[in-house]
């Protein structure tokens, strides 16, 4: 059974040739091979935290997935390329198996790294088998699913830049993920001010439209009810959010959700996740700087703020006065004119509880359980950041966190009641 809509199936079997799809499966493969090039075997073994996974375990799971999803089901009598690694590399998958813990993963120092790669070379050679020589009935089966994994793995190639730099931040002499690019030449003149543009009110329609891929969280489309409300044109930048850090925002407890404040006082929050305060011994400097993917930089005051919290977005929106738009709203005024940064730069919190839509129903078949059971606990992001593969995210898309959670590129764009 397709475990897939039969719109995603006709768009995956008749929007692309096979020739396009083998073409897209290798650029995708090879680019999540290119992200972790510039990492040594010991970078790619570390897990830093538990909500990260090593890169080596990015590299083999992507593949199981593949190997799983789409060849197990797929290709008959197709042999696993080592049976026992299911237990090492299934992510969440209850119908699947059991697992190595989550919060374990750092220990596999085995397989090898280069075991790890000729596992995905296996794979990409039995996807590529695949492609080729399926009938009909099989490729209206397969497509969609090799779609599936593709989109799964482009979200696996943002973890994997999010997690490295988590790993790398643990390290007192804060290595660069990448070389710093020169500075950019700017002109004197500084962020514009912020304008607030009157997003769409009354029934408006929100969810995935149809045409393309999508995950089965964005649907069904349906209309929801906004009552009128402004949203900014911009995100936040880090200027501002100096200011905020300036004026006491992380000693003000009225400005905090409860759950924020016992974590700004447990775990001594001072500011952003990867912000270096003055005089801090790892990098002495006598302003903020911004610990990054390119290493320790002067923090850039028309930057988009990044690594914060849910809780962090909500008080500085709290100083502001103003607050986080819902994704309702989000979505609805993201087509707008005047609308700027809406993705490449970072996912923007909501006020938004991670829940179904009206009608929802996940997929059939294991992939049921790729988004609908983690429906509870988490709040919505939209957008897409530096981080996100071109072309992966669109204005429907619903990325999901805990509220606590800032190793992302996360930021902010403000809203406020009212139309005028």
């Amino acid at each position: 059974m397709n475990p897939l809509p039969a719109a995603v199936a006709v768009a995956a079997a008749t929007g692309a040739s096979r020739a396009a799809l083998m073409d897209r499966f290798a650029a995708v493969r090879a680019r999540t091979l290119a992200l972790a090039a510039p990492l040594s075997p010991e970078d790619q073994c570390v897990q830093s935290m538990a909500d990260a996974s090593p890169t080596k375990w990015h590299l083999a799971h992507t593949s199981w997935f593949f190997e799983t999803v789409v060849l197990g089901p797929q290709v008959p009598g197709y042999e696993a390329f080592e049976p026992r690694w299911n237990l090492l590399f299934n992510s969440y998958y209850e119908s699947l198996g059991p697992r190595h813990p989550r919060p374990q993963r750092g220990l596999l120092t085995r397989p090898l790294l280069a075991s790890v790669h000729r596992y995905r070379a296996h794979v990409d050679a039995a996807v590529g088998h695949l492609i080729a020589m399926a009938d009909e009935a099989a490729w209206a089966g397969a497509a969609p699913l090799i779609e599936l994994g593709l989109q799964h793995e482009e979200q696996h190639q943002e973890l994997i830049l999010t997690d490295i730099l988590h790993t790398l931040s643990c390290n007192p002499l804060l290595p660069a993920y990448e070389p710093a690019e020169p500075a950019t030449l700017r002109l004197a003149a500084s962020t514009p001010a912020v304008q607030w543009i009157a997003g769409p009110a009354g029934p408006v329609r929100i969810g995935h439209a149809g045409e393309g891929f999508a995950f089965d969280n964005e649907t069904p489309r349906h209309t929801t009810w906004l009552q009128p409300y402004r949203v900014a044109d911009r995100l936040v930048t880090c200027g501002e959010y100096a200011d905020f850090i300036a004026d006491g925002g992380y000693r003000t407890a009225s400005l905090w959700l409860s759950d924020g404040w016992t974590l700004v006082q447990s775990q001594q929050w001072q500011g952003p996740l990867y912000w270096i305060a003055p005089g801090d011994p790892r990098a002495p400097a006598s302003q903020w700087q911004v610990f990054g993917l390119d290493g320790v930089r002067p923090l850039d005051a028309d930057a988009a703020v990044s690594q914060l919290s849910f809780y962090e977005a909500a008080a500085y929106a709290e100083w502001a006065g103003a607050r986080l738009p819902t994704e309702a709203e989000w979505e609805a005024a993201s087509e707008l004119p005047g609308l700027r940064e809406l993705t490449g730069h970072v996912w923007q919190w909501t006020r938004s509880s991670y829940e179904p839509y009206p009608g929802f129903h996940p997929w059939n078949g294991t992939v049921a359980e790729y988004n609908g059971k983690f429906m509870v606990g988490q709040m919505v992001l939209r957008g897409g950041s530096r981080a996100t593969p071109p072309g992966h995210a669109r204005r429907s898309y619903r990325n999901f966190f805990p509220p606590a959670a800032r190793w992302q590129f996360s930021g902010l764009r403000l809203a406020k009641d009212g139309a005028c």
